[in-house]
């Protein structure tokens, strides 16, 4: 069975930076390539970006590209992102994703 628990979020000033993991088993989590996803209050799910299961090549939604960064260490079967420069547009639940099936998800929130 799949299993995804994000973590690392919390509540950040504008310009800040938080570093997102999201732990996974139940799978060969080299084999798959991975997503970040979120959501805001009263908005629908926003895709945020890909990672390839070596962790070569990553692919950015343009509200975050330049800012967030994916890595992963598929020793650990643990996935990253890297949130830098925090808009209050970042505001949202963040969620791992493999072929649809999410965690439970960690809260990020950017306010003064």
């Amino acid at each position: 069975e799949v299993h995804l628990v994000e973590s690392g979020g919390g509540l950040v000033q504008p310009g800040g930076s938080l570093r997102l993991s999201c732990a996974a088993s139940g799978f060969i989590f080299s084999d798959y390539g991975m997503d970040w996803v979120r959501q805001a209050p009263g908005k629908e799910l926003e895709w945020v970006s890909n990672i390839d299961r070596w962790g070569y090549t990553s692919s950015y939604a343009e509200t975050v590209k330049g800012r967030f960064i994916s890595s992963r260490d598929n020793v650990k079967n643990t996935l990253y992102l890297q949130l830098n420069s925090l808009k209050t547009e970042d505001t949202a639940m963040y969620y791992c994703q493999k072929h649809g099936i999410r965690g439970q998800g960690t809260q990020v929130t950017v306010s003064s």
